[in-house]
């Protein structure tokens, strides 16, 4: 059983919390491998803890500077004394997201967060890709097309074929 401890950590963390009953191992340790190929050194550490009942999730750990003073405001004159502050972000729940992520989003879900003006190269491009086929497909959903062979006044009234369900 594993017990916590308190000790340095350094930020940015990610966390990567997978279930070992579903086997999930080496899914997480592929994503650890990725985020630390395309991060590098921009990220402090990651951690792969393992967990049950079919947890997969990845938490970004990032510390903010806060601004404290006895009164909370700071004053006149003097500065305000100062304390990091450390914020949890989760990047990926696979039970609110319905899956686990295509490593290109969580990729840019992690930038987004520890670096959000570093350009990604080819993974923002397919993404911007994608989004666009997207847009251009529900677009397209939301168009009536009208069929030249089919008289306008019948466009409606068009039977499904049986064999085609």
């Amino acid at each position: 059983m594993a017990s916590e401890t308190s000790s340095v950590v350094k930020v940015p963390r990610i966390a990567i919390a997978f279930c070992t009953q579903c086997k999930w191992n080496l899914r997480a340790a592929y994503y650890a491998q990725e985020l630390l190929q395309t991060f590098g050194t921009s990220i402090g550490e990651i951690a792969l803890i393992p967990s049950t009942g079919g947890l997969f999730t990845v938490t970004v750990t990032t510390a903010h500077v806060v601004n404290r003073s006895p009164n909370g405001i700071a004053a006149l004159g003097g500065s305000a004394e100062q304390a990091l502050q450390a914020i949890d972000t989760v990047v990926w729940d696979r039970k609110t997201e319905g899956g686990f992520p295509e490593t290109k989003e969580l990729k840019s879900r992690v930038r987004n967060i520890i670096e959000p003006g570093r350009d990604l190269g080819h993974i923002d491009r397919s993404l911007k890709k994608g989004t666009s086929q997207q847009a251009q497909a529900e677009t397209s959903k939301a168009e009536p097309k009208l069929d030249a062979n089919v008289n306008p006044d019948q466009q409606g009234t068009k039977e499904e074929c049986e064999d085609c369900k």
